[in-house]
């Protein structure tokens, strides 16, 4: 694997762009019908692109499929489906600026949960940096004030949620190839989200919907494009401190979209919780390298 750093930056605040536009529809979207419906329309476009890449590389859907962990892949896919359709409902309860500075505690999450789970060393730095970072998820819910809402706690389970699902994808890395557990993500979420969703359906009322939908279902692809593309041309761990860009992103998008507003103490409670996580990926980089 070639390692440009330069371009592998470049697609990674490309991958975040996209992301965050996705997620502005997804709240444009579920403001209007269910979430569940939402999200079954992107996960079959998602698998529809996940079955053409897997058929176009060698060995095809079969060498793809394989896999030597079944039930924790089977699994990961539907926790994946699950918290998606969980963090686009924060994003209506909340809002995009809100629930995705909450959510930007989550790999903190996997740093603190990585020694118990994978058996991975984590040091009193890091430790010390987990610790700064649910403060700053502190500050932002303000336990006791008249400012605290309730529905925090959907962004908060949405974090955990997506924490635990790639501490399991780094357990199947040890087993199954990068292909292979993209391949599960997309099927087997689709799967799952079409055998709930139909009993909260919700038809598309106007074209301009229809048309929205049909982009949100593009950009989901072209993000997962974009990141394998990352990954494909640069090391992880000189791209993924860019990847806290789609909280910038997604909060710009809520002010001048959805007249959200930037409080100083989301802005704060934020700023503390991505240098946190900051310094854990420079803290696990260090700890790798030696």
């Amino acid at each position: 694997m070639t390692n440009n750093i330069r371009l592998g930056i470049i697609l990674m605040v490309a991958t975040m762009l996209v992301f965050a536009a996705q997620d502005g529809i997804s709240k444009h979207l579920a403001q209007t019908y269910n979430v569940m419906t939402v999200v079954m329309f992107r996960y079959w476009f998602f698998a529809l692109f996940v079955i053409g890449r897997s058929a176009a590389l060698p060995g095809g859907i079969r060498r793809v499929a394989k896999t030597g962990m079944p039930r924790v892949q089977i699994f990961r896919g539907v926790l994946l489906a699950a918290e998606i359709c969980v963090m686009v409902l924060g994003f209506t309860l909340l809002g995009l600026v809100e629930a995705h500075a909450i959510f930007a505690a989550y790999p903190l999450i996997v740093a603190a949960l990585s020694g118990p789970v994978l058996g991975e060393t984590v040091g009193w730095r890091r430790w010390t940096a987990i610790g700064i970072g649910f403060l700053g998820v502190l500050v932002l819910l303000r336990p006791g004030f008249a400012v605290f809402s309730p529905s925090a706690f959907v962004a908060i389970a949405a974090a955990l949620m997506f924490a635990l699902y790639a501490l399991l994808t780094r357990y199947v890395a040890r087993a199954d190839s990068a292909e292979t557990s993209f391949f599960y993500t997309g099927i087997a979420g689709a799967v799952a989200i079409t055998c709930v969703a139909p009993f909260f359906w919700a038809p598309m009322e106007t074209a301009g919907d229809w048309a929205w939908m049909g982009l949100l279902c593009i950009f989901g692809a072209l993000g997962h494009f974009l990141l394998i593309k990352t990954y494909s041309v640069a090391e992880a761990g000189a791209v993924q401190p860019f990847a806290y860009l789609q909280l910038v992103f997604a909060s710009a998008i809520g002010v001048m979209l959805f007249n959200e507003k930037l409080e100083f103490w989301t802005v704060l409670g934020a700023s503390l919780i991505i240098s946190a996580g900051l310094y854990t990926l420079w803290r696990a980089r260090i700890s790798a390298d030696s």
